[in-house]
């Protein structure tokens, strides 16, 4: 069963239910993903869906941030409601050990020196970590490890 499929007969089953909070934050991704699909005159694939699923996930955790930040915390606890539900619908998620050890697999493959190569580092972790990650983490992490890597080539010049 593809994933837009699942979401669609959840949506069903939370009607039926009448579970009206899993059914509103799966008809807005459905709809996010029939708007993209119009806008773009294509289908999307399976991977799409997935990213538009993470793109929710990540607005959603912007918004639990900004609303604790204004003392909203019962707009907050609504988001990271709806953040539990998208979640099921992603990959598992990677421990902090995994994401690190891709991290150091991207460095090496990419021969990153330093920080100006976070891009080159990000482009080739991205598609390994989509919706299995945040890629905020993945950057602060990859940052880290480029930083280490550039005091290593520094303390070996002197």
């Amino acid at each position: 069963m593809t994933l837009r499929q699942r979401l669609q007969d959840d949506m069903t089953a939370a009607m039926r239910s009448g579970d009206a909070l899993r059914r509103d934050v799966l008809r807005m991704v459905l709809s996010s993903i029939y708007n993209i699909e119009k806008a773009k005159h294509v289908t999307l694939t399976e991977d799409e869906v997935l990213g538009v699923v993470t793109k929710e996930v990540k607005t959603r955790r912007e918004s639990v941030d900004a609303f604790r930040k204004g003392a909203r915390e019962d707009l907050a606890a609504k988001e990271e409601a709806e953040i539990a539900i998208l979640n099921d619908y992603l990959p598992q998620q990677l421990t902090d050990d995994e994401l690190r050890t891709l991290v150091d697999q991207a460095v090496a493959e990419t021969g990153a020196t330093g920080a100006r190569d976070l891009g080159k580092v990000m482009g080739v972790l991205s598609p390994r970590i989509r919706g299995r990650a945040d890629g905020r983490t993945a950057s602060g992490l990859v940052a880290q490890a480029l930083a280490r890597t550039d005091l290593a080539a520094h303390d070996t010049e002197h």
